[in-house]
């Protein structure tokens, strides 16, 4: 029934050929994080009439955290309020990708994806594959993940490195502005069905916009890792919030007479392998930052691939620092302690550069 729904669906928005615009010169603006998403939405479906939007409140309600305000009326039929029913607007939003449009679903949280975790992985992942190429899915789904504040164990677990783990979704996490609008676009450009993961704490954070950034057809591709910055002790390799809290931690550092680098991976999968083993090869120490469980978490794969490629680099044992092995607390007393911060990236990047022996 799902699939005849999102062929009707899919059948109401319009398609036709188009062409890309380049914009005129801006100078770098601040922007938040979720004013970047927003832009970067608004200007894919202003290039692309088959790009329509949908889930919990995405419309009239301007999105549960605002992110998708005044697109509704920008786009009248385009964003799409649906039912509090993941399990039912995830497979609507397959079923229409499957039939020629581009739908960007959002989910209020990716706790709730859970509703709809069939979908995602038996149906969107693999169609493609199962069906020789013969069936694409440019699905798109976005919405916070991580941890948020003071919001109980069901509300804040971070799935990069669960979703990471399936062939055929592709998974990105955005730090910055520019990250934010670059990687919504190259999603919604990409045939594959992409996972888009933000961090609800950083929706209002502000960064610079640059001057490349505001161009409509900017994006950061998918597979591509940034280097925030350079160092030539430890290599910090981190995505998401996390990035911040690198960087707040090679500060720290610095005044302690170590050099980091941090590594904004901005794509989980795939991973860009290459500027990952160039900078531990350099660097010769490796401290993964994330806030995922331990166990099988995306530490638990950096490590691994820095044990295939760069194992005779390694001047020390990596280190991993990760969500607290514990379901999460609802007390903000013990919640800060659960949640990686800055402090436990700068004693694990000592341990390693042997500083720091606790």
């Amino acid at each position: 029934m799902w699939i005849s729904c999102s062929r009707r669906l899919a059948n109401s928005v319009a398609h036709r050929n188009y062409h890309t615009t380049r914009t005129v010169a801006f100078p770098p603006r601040t922007i938040s994080i979720r004013e970047a998403i927003r832009e970067g939405l608004d200007e894919e479906l202003a290039r692309d009439p088959r790009v329509f939007l949908m889930g919990e409140e995405v419309g009239e309600y301007n999105g549960a955290y605002k992110v998708t305000s005044g697109l509704l009326k920008k786009y009248p039929g385009r964003v799409i309020d649906t039912p509090i029913t993941e399990s039912g607007f995830t497979g609507l939003g397959v079923g229409a990708a499957m039939s020629g449009t581009i739908p960007v679903v959002e989910f209020m949280t990716w706790n709730f994806a859970l509703q709809a975790i069939d979908h995602i992985v038996n149906t969107a992942a693999k169609s493609r594959y199962m069906s020789g190429g013969s069936i694409t899915c440019p699905v798109v789904f976005r919405g916070p993940n991580g941890p948020p504040t003071a919001v109980g164990a069901q509300h804040s677990q971070d799935f990069a490195a669960w979703l990471s783990s399936i062939p055929g979704l592709k998974v990105a996490i955005p730090y910055s502005a520019e990250d934010a609008k670059g990687l919504t676009k190259a999603a919604i450009r990409d045939p594959n069905p992409v996972m888009l993961l933000e961090s609800e704490i950083t929706y209002n954070h502000e960064f610079e916009l640059s001057e490349e950034a505001q161009d409509k057809d900017y994006v950061v591709p998918l597979g591509k890792a940034k280097v925030e910055k350079e160092g030539k002790d430890v290599t910090i390799l981190t995505y998401g919030r996390l990035v911040g809290e690198g960087l707040k931690a090679a500060e720290q550092l610095s005044k302690e007479g170590i050099d980091a680098e941090i590594v904004n991976l901005r794509t989980l999968r795939p991973l860009d392998l290459e500027t990952i083993v160039n900078s531990i090869q350099k660097t010769g120490r490796l401290v993964t930052a994330e806030e995922c469980f331990p166990q099988c978490g995306m530490g638990a794969e950096l490590i691994a691939l820095a044990n295939e490629y760069c194992f005779d680099y390694l001047d020390a044992p990596p280190e991993r620092i990760t969500l607290a092995d514990v379901p999460m607390p609802y007390a903000k007393s013990i919640e800060d302690l659960a949640i990686p911060q800055a402090a436990n990236i700068v004693n694990a990047a000592k341990r390693v550069c042997y500083r720091n022996k606790k």
